[in-house]
């Protein structure tokens, strides 16, 4: 489960990286890899910390919980 979990992490940081280098970045004046980066930090960052949420309200994680902190995050989601 922890490599599943890892995996995922990356992607995420992958694909919000991916983002900001086809659009912001090149507006913004900043370094493109800095924008990829920052994005790809702030998004794992969000994941992890629900991963964390879920995990201290009881002490385990269960396959729900684990989707659920990554659905926000997906390129199709409608948030």
């Amino acid at each position: 489960m922890f490599k599943n979990i890892s995996l995922r992490i990356g992607a995420v940081f992958a694909y919000s990286a991916m983002a900001i280098i086809g659009g912001s970045s090149i507006v913004g004046g900043i370094p493109v890899w800095k924008a990829a980066v920052l994005a790809g930090i702030s998004a794992t960052a969000q994941v992890i910390e629900r991963l964390a949420r879920a995990y201290a309200d009881d002490g385990h994680l269960d396959l729900d919980e684990i989707n659920e902190a990554f659905a926000g995050h997906r390129i199709d989601s409608a948030e």
